[in-house]
């Protein structure tokens, strides 16, 4: 299936497109970020971000431009926007209302990786979350051991939604990797 099949289904609000493209992209923009800051935790943060406005203006996406530029230019934005706050994190919030309903990019019906999760006995799956940032540690201690919803992490991270959405997907993804590669 090309891109702009999956950048459709997107728009119309298909989770698995959303994680499709945010797999295929993450690396991209990561690596970009990563030559420009060179700080992984500031990369880390941007790419996040980026992917989370670029989830929410997804309609906007103008295919006459290739996918990977426009992320790429959101992320400057992102980057642009943390340089002129002078903090090491950057969690733009988001004024106009319809933007704050965020996408709904984690399905609720379980995915590959969190089965493989739930498959850990609990002593190993610590450990395996051990080896996770820990920024994606916390994300999933709240999820998987608190059992809070997403907005309560959100309003506890005083994170947007989106954000600890996409936080969520990319720390169950490293983590269903982690335990993949020691099996």
């Amino acid at each position: 299936m090309e891109i702009n099949t999956y950048i459709d289904k997107a728009k119309t609000g298909d989770q698995v497109a959303f994680t499709y493209l945010l797999d295929h992209y993450w690396n991209e923009v990561y690596g970009f970020m990563l030559k420009r800051t060179e700080n992984e935790t500031d990369s880390e943060d941007i790419t996040i971000e980026t992917f989370s406005k670029a989830f929410d203006k997804i309609a906007t996406y103008n295919p006459e431009f290739q996918f990977n530029t426009w992320l790429i230019a959101i992320a400057k934005n992102v980057h642009i926007d943390m340089l002129r706050k002078k903090k090491s994190t950057v969690f733009v919030e988001i004024t106009d209302e319809e933007d704050q309903q965020a996408y709904n990019i984690a399905d609720s019906s379980p995915s590959a990786e969190d089965e493989l999760i739930t498959e850990q006995n609990l002593s190993r799956l610590l450990q395996y979350i051990k080896k996770l940032k820990p920024h994606y540690q916390e994300v999933i201690q709240m999820r998987y051991f608190q059992e809070m919803s997403y907005q309560e992490i959100a309003e506890q991270l005083n994170e947007p939604l989106s954000n600890v959405k996409i936080k969520l997907l990319r720390a169950k993804k490293l983590l269903a990797e982690i335990i993949e590669s020691t099996k």
